[in-house]
């Protein structure tokens, strides 16, 4: 059964990363086919330096990630505490059930959803063009709400009752016992939410393509690049962006052991 389980694990793994390992091997192809290799090169990945629509995409990609990300941080942590105070048992799962249901939706619905939101009161307010900037930034701190209090709510759960009651016991007012007392034991929450965050609103393409308008990201114009003839310079900003997904998901994993060895102590 061992040998099954470890051949089952294998298979899901290579065909999990099997595309990927493709993807980055033909970013260092030398020519220009994207399935014939004609040497190694980085070539494609010097032409991402020079290719201003792609620097654009990634700059409109990058300020969307982080300011959606630091904005859902800091209302999923507010959310949370408010959540986390609720005693009725009735209220709270009401609360947590409205909470999770924009994780559970297909983000296609969400898109959509959203479009047809932002088009409406987009009409009722007389703007030439309804969808831009502002409507990508809302609707990506939309969908990493929920994640970032999913992160916060456990820390919180996890955190000594009488803590904060001690805090104002020695002369701290509410406020500053909250900042000085609860925030640094919910930090760790708090910084893997916001790394969840700037993930998700990174890679994200359904939810972004019905609500970008002129404003595009770097998931967007990517899809784009696909609909003409793909050039491996496309498969050597995917590698980069992966890449940099990985190691912020490292970082993420890193923080969460740290903090299971220092609750174990």
């Amino acid at each position: 059964m061992k040998t099954l389980s470890k051949i089952y694990v294998g298979l899901i793994v290579f065909f999990l990363y099997a595309p990927v390992a493709v993807m980055i091997f033909f970013s260092f192809n030398g020519g220009e086919s994207v399935w014939v290799l004609d040497g190694f090169s980085f070539d494609w990945y010097k032409s991402i330096v020079t290719n201003q629509y792609m620097l654009s995409a990634l700059k409109n990609t990058l300020i969307v990630a982080i300011i959606s990300a630091v904005i859902s941080t800091v209302l999923g942590t507010a959310a949370a505490v408010g959540i986390h105070a609720i005693r009725s048992k009735f209220a709270k799962k009401l609360a947590n059930t409205v909470t999770n249901i924009p994780m559970m939706n297909a983000d296609i619905v969400t898109g959509i959803s959203l479009m047809l939101l932002f088009i409406f009161v987009g009409e009722l307010i007389g703007l030439n063009e309804s969808l831009g900037f502002a409507t990508v930034l809302i609707a990506h701190i939309t969908f990493n709400l929920p994640y970032v209090i999913l992160s916060v709510l456990p820390k919180l759960r996890q955190t000594d009752k009488n803590l904060q009651e001690a805090a104002l016991d020695l002369g701290c007012t509410p406020l500053q016992s909250f900042f000085k007392a609860v925030i640094p034991s919910i930090s760790t929450g708090i910084f893997t939410g916001f790394i969840m965050a700037f993930t998700l609103s990174l890679d994200d393409f359904v939810i972004s393509y019905f609500t970008c308008g002129h404003y595009q990201t770097l998931p967007i114009v990517i899809y784009n690049m696909t609909k003409k003839t793909v050039t491996p310079d496309v498969y050597a900003l995917s590698t980069v962006v992966f890449f940099a997904v990985f190691a912020l998901l490292v970082l993420y994993n890193a923080i969460q052991n740290d903090s299971e060895k220092r609750r174990s102590k």
